[in-house]
């Protein structure tokens, strides 16, 4: 099921603007969500479990702060995949690995030719390197480049209300 904002009575709106952020560091969150909110503890559990069920929510988790955790580097590899070789085998190899966070398909350009791309976490510039050669032994893809960060200028998740 599709939702748009006005299929949300202002309590359950108000419910979702609280989880797309952090949840109460407490022993009970959902109870102060719904203190927040106007609903019931119940009624909030019902709710997100609810739109968990038809897949609106994809899962709740812990955001770990990879900077503060020693995960000082981070890199975006941009790898060129042949038409000959199997995208999705190729990607669904490089998301097995712990330290890879995204990977995507995108369109190719007649000057840039890559079409899949990771972002890999590591504790120094060196690891990274090393799972990037690793992949690159284990998928047979030839081609990549090196995109590192230099400077996070905003990191936020994605507001929708």
């Amino acid at each position: 099921m599709t939702y748009q904002s006005s299929d949300f009575s202002p309590e359950q709106l108000a419910v979702l603007r609280i989880v797309q952020d952090s949840l109460p560091d407490s022993p009970a969150p959902f109870r102060e969500i719904a203190t927040a909110s106007g609903m019931s503890e119940s009624e909030v559990i019902d709710f997100l479990r609810r739109l968990k069920e038809e897949g609106f929510i994809r899962r709740f988790g812990a955001t770990l702060r990879h900077q503060i955790a020693g995960y000082d580097c981070n890199v975006m590899v941009a790898w060129q995949v042949e038409p000959s070789e199997a995208i999705e085998e190729v990607a669904r190899s490089m998301s097995d690995r712990p330290e890879i966070t995204h990977v995507y398909q995108r369109r190719t350009h007649p000057e840039w030719p890559f079409n899949l791309y990771t972002m890999i976490h590591g504790r120094n510039e060196q690891e990274c390197r090393d799972v990037v050669r690793e992949l690159q032994e284990q998928t047979g893809v030839k081609r990549y480049e090196f995109l590192f960060s230099q400077d996070e200028l905003k990191k936020t998740s994605m507001r929708y209300f």
